[in-house]
């Protein structure tokens, strides 16, 4: 087989896979179809096409939702609309991967004008350096209606005795979002 047919055949098996398919899967799937080549011829056939595997991210699970601690109804129930600022507070942790390891991203965002109020970045995923700090930080930036909304999942960032009895402190009704659903 000529070059240009096998690296249309090598196309064809890229796209076909969601471009998900690297040398060796390729060369699988060629060997599969009677066609045989070496994984090296392969992968120097996709370099000079431009082409390599998407790699998939791998899912870093940063909610523990098996804990003990008070788990609260979710009284936000998808209302997403505040028509004052202060109303209603949403939260969430992500991470980040760098370099050096995970960092965990945590915000907080008022859904008046959908503006982040307060924020933390960490290298760890305790209470203090995560919801807390962004609490604190939301409330330097943003004053508190009677009975604001404080939503967020059931993470134990959010549902442990500490973060619990800061929220107690100021006019606040809690919500969390039901099991698996964001």
């Amino acid at each position: 087989m000529r070059k240009e047919e096998l690296k249309k055949q090598i196309l064809s098996i890229y796209f076909a896979s969601k471009q998900r398919y690297g040398s060796p899967r390729i060369t699988a799937e060629l060997n599969r179809l009677g066609i045989k080549i070496s994984r090296i011829t392969v992968s120097k056939y996709m370099k000079e096409l431009g082409i390599r595997s998407k790699l998939s991210k791998k899912f870093k699970i940063t909610t523990n939702s098996k804990h003990n601690y008070l788990v609260v109804e979710n009284v936000l129930n998808r209302d997403f609309k505040s028509a004052k600022a202060g109303q209603k507070w949403v939260s969430d942790i992500t991470y980040i991967k760098t370099n050096e390891g995970f960092m965990y991203l945590t915000i907080l965002l008022d859904l008046y004008d959908r503006k982040i109020i307060g924020w933390s970045l960490s290298d760890e995923m305790s209470t203090e350096k995560t919801s807390l700090a962004a609490w604190k930080m939301a409330l330097m930036n943003r004053k508190i209606e009677n009975n604001l909304i404080f939503h967020s999942d059931r993470g134990i960032q959010y549902a442990n005795n500490k973060f619990a009895n800061t929220l107690k402190s100021s006019p606040v009704i809690r919500s969390m979002s039901g099991k698996g659903n964001c």
